[in-house]
């Protein structure tokens, strides 16, 4: 790659250098308008083969919001934040569309659940990029998937939908450090995986993001260790995250055979 490139920039890509998670709001509500321009805007964002197999579940009342924050290993942003948007794989348009046609959408393949999902998350963070530009901001809650069948009774969900992430959305009352990312060389590759020009070997390149991380959180107040984001991530996948989401999506008519 060239040593020397032009520098680009724009609204969007400054949006998103910016962007961090946030997790206290200010008590003002969030206007029902806002939220309808913010998702017909999201729902502009790709979908496979036009499938469009999302539903978002808009949630404001406090009981439903106090339901659900114990599912969240009770995230005090679940319960105060002033809208939550509960991002959904929806299956049940499709298998209306087969059903009509005499073909069913049982025992469906990965293909089905990995479309759905991604379609979804393609939305969320449209939404995201959305409300930000409004002066919201917000965090995604992945939690609630730490108990799918839980978190589908709470909201109403039917069979064949299940929530993939949620969305606190607020009017910002903190404005919190951007935490480091990893470093462009050790995350991009050319033409092949691995193709990576002066990188580094992976071990150099987490060892350096643990330290970066490491300084970042500790000027935050918070403790860490060292080896900060390894550490962190075999204590997150050992023993295995959520081990039930399986067996509770297929549950949910999501086979991910």
């Amino acid at each position: 790659m060239p040593d020397s490139q032009p520098t680009y920039a724009s609204e969007t890509i400054e949006l998103l250098h910016r962007r961090v998670s946030v997790r206290r709001y200010k008590p003002d509500p969030v206007p029902e308008a806002m939220v309808e321009a913010i998702l017909k805007a999201a729902f502009r964002a790709p979908t496979s083969s036009n499938i469009q197999s999302y539903s978002v579940v808009v949630v404001r009342d406090r009981e439903v919001l106090r339901k659900l924050a114990p599912i969240t290993s009770h995230q005090r942003h679940v319960l105060e934040a002033p809208v939550f948007l509960a991002f959904c794989a929806d299956l049940t348009r499709i298998a209306f569309a087969l059903d009509q046609r005499g073909h069913s959408i049982v025992d469906n393949n990965i293909e089905t659940g990995l479309v759905s999902s991604i379609d979804a998350a393609l939305v969320g963070m449209s939404a995201s990029l959305a409300a930000e530009s409004l002066g919201l901001q917000g965090v995604m809650i992945g939690a609630v998937r730490n108990d799918a069948s839980a978190s589908a009774k709470v909201l109403g969900l039917p069979d064949r939908v299940y929530c993939v992430f949620g969305m606190c959305l607020g009017f910002p009352d903190e404005a919190p450090e951007r935490k480091p990312r990893m470093s462009y060389a050790g995350m991009v590759h050319y033409d092949q995986y691995g193709n990576q020009p002066g990188a580094g070997d992976l071990a150099s390149h987490l060892a350096s993001y643990d330290g970066q991380l490491a300084t970042h959180y500790r000027s935050t107040g918070r403790a860490t260790t060292d080896d900060s984001w390894t550490h962190d991530m075999d204590k997150k996948f050992h023993p295995w995250l959520r081990d039930k989401l399986r067996q509770q999506l297929k549950e949910r008519g999501f086979d991910f055979r």
